[in-house]
């Protein structure tokens, strides 16, 4: 055999493994990103399963604060039935404005403070918001590391034959969470 065939043959095999070596790559950053987001759910189900049993521990306090109760519930069922990335983005972020509302409303009923239900319910609370901003970081690092394999040449070109598409990043309004919360009597 020629020498030029035997060039063309380890050509040949050099593309095909670098195609293989670049889609597996592809898929395992597609596949991490998935699993960051099944971490994000894990939490935000775990806050929505705690939110019931908050708003139940404060409702025999705050007899004159039922608006801010109702907005509370309404929020988490937003939070719940979101469907995509920014209605997820936006339903989180109305649901901690919302709790931090009623945080605000309760340091005025000295014996809800006080109560050791509600305490333990705040701090799970305190814990599981850690957990989603640990669990959103994680997303948004494995979203931009398939986002930029994605868009990178040459791999752009694997990404476009087999429809690799960008995700979107997980993000919470900063200006929100730097406001004041406001309370109103």
């Amino acid at each position: 055999m020629p020498t030029y065939a035997w060039i063309i043959i380890v050509a040949a095999a050099l593309l095909i493994l670098w195609l293989i070596a670049t889609y597996n790559g592809l898929i395992v950053r597609r596949n991490r990103a998935q699993e960051s987001w099944s971490d994000i759910d894990v939490q935000l189900k775990r806050r929505y399963d705690l939110i019931p049993n908050l708003v139940e521990s404060v409702k025999g306090y705050m007899t004159h604060e039922r608006e801010t109760l109702e907005k509370v519930t309404a929020a988490r069922t937003a939070a719940m039935g979101a469907r995509t990335m920014a209605e997820h983005a936006k339903a989180e972020n109305m649901l901690t404005e919302t709790l931090k509302s009623l945080f605000a409303v309760a340091e005025n009923y000295p014996d809800l403070k006080a109560s050791q239900n509600f305490l333990q319910l705040q701090d799970e609370l305190s814990d599981t918001e850690n957990k989603i901003q640990a669990a959103r970081r994680f997303y948004n690092q494995n979203v931009m590391d398939l986002n930029t394999r994605i868009q990178s040449f040459p791999s752009n070109i694997v990404a476009g034959m087999f429809s690799f598409t960008a995700r979107e990043f997980f993000e919470v309004e900063e200006a929100r969470m730097r406001e004041a919360v406001k309370v109103k009597f």
